[in-house]
């Protein structure tokens, strides 16, 4: 048994473009970026009880707007969106990056917001 929640929304921005991304979505929320831990995310704040993130990517990446799904158990998640037919682009220390059946890319990462996550997350057997 686990539990998971979409949690976060990234906005993911080559870093070519990562600052003027980073200053434009800023705007959009009325915030000022916080840095996270590693200095390609900053937070920019919450909707709702969704976390809203901009993540600087490598050159020449494709901008885009990814959701990570957050569990108190990674591989047990992985393995029940691989079921709904999700594939493993890749697997980093400690989260997973797939994409769904039509191509779209998402994580399923460890828990990061806390009581919301507590909240709302759903249990699955």
């Amino acid at each position: 048994m686990h539990r998971s929640r979409i949690g976060i929304v990234l906005v993911d921005h080559p870093e070519e473009h990562a600052a003027e991304g980073l200053a434009f979505w800023a705007g959009v929320q009325g915030v000022t970026p916080v840095r996270e831990d590693s200095p390609e995310y900053h937070s920019l704040g919450t909707t709702g009880s969704l976390h809203l993130a901009a993540q600087r990517t490598g050159p020449g990446t494709q901008p885009r707007v990814h959701l990570d799904i957050e569990t108190d158990d990674v591989p047990a998640e992985v393995a029940r969106v691989r079921a709904l037919g999700a594939t493993i682009v890749e697997e980093r220390r400690g989260y997973t990056i797939l994409q769904d059946p039509a191509g779209v890319v998402f994580c399923v990462v460890p828990v990061q917001t806390g009581d919301d996550f507590e909240r709302e997350a759903r249990t699955w057997e």
